[in-house]
């Protein structure tokens, strides 16, 4: 199996270029995202967990998590957001760990689609690491006019994360989303290309 390592700060591009590789060129794909949210599903023991440690009321009333209720807290408070990751991080491992493993046999690389690869310490399991990165006043400007996000909690969720120059240190292949999509789709289409060329 050649498994790649792909991250990127909030709001740069990554959920694009993860469905580019997916889509167009057959990678497979085991997002990070998809997993934090199915472990926090109703029944799910870390939801318990959450209701426990963060009040009843980020427990929307159809049972399921308020994220951007969620959010708001652990955004804006380190030691909340440290307890939220106590609960889900152990989790949200095993079960990635059970999805990488089950696409042993797949024939093209598998990425492992990861926003916090730098912040978990996890870098050194990938022998290639693709970063996208885009300059923190576009992620900015993106989260306020697309996402509907407050100002001052876009700027605390992109000060949460690791920085550019962060993530460039452990980078293999960097994309670099300052332009427009198709400027983005036609730099993943060459890194595809590079990438299969030399698999090391």
């Amino acid at each position: 199996m050649q498994l790649i390592g792909l991250t990127g700060g909030i709001a740069s591009g990554k959920s694009t270029v993860s469905s580019r590789l997916r889509k167009v060129h057959g990678w497979a794909v085991v997002d990070a995202d998809r997993v934090a949210r199915d472990i926090v599903e109703p029944g799910q023991p870390a939801l318990a967990e959450i209701a426990e440690h963060f009040a009843p009321d980020v427990i929307t009333d159809d049972g399921t998590l308020d994220r951007a209720r969620l959010g708001a807290i652990v955004f804006a408070d380190d030691d909340s957001r440290q307890t939220l990751n106590q609960i889900t991080h152990p989790r949200i491992a095993e079960e990635m760990a059970l999805r990488i493993h089950a696409l042993a046999d797949h024939p093209k690389p598998v990425v492992v689609d990861s926003p916090l690869l730098v912040e978990m310490g996890h870098a050194e399991n990938y022998p290639t690491i693709i970063v996208v990165v885009a300059d923190p006043e576009t992620q900015h400007r993106r989260l306020v006019d697309h996402r509907a996000m407050d100002p001052d909690e876009a700027w605390g969720r992109i000060n949460a994360q690791a920085s550019n120059d962060e993530r460039r240190a452990v980078a293999t292949h960097v994309l670099d989303n300052s332009g427009s999509i198709p400027d983005l789709h036609d730099a993943v289409d060459r890194l595809v290309a590079a990438i299969t060329a030399d698999p090391r």
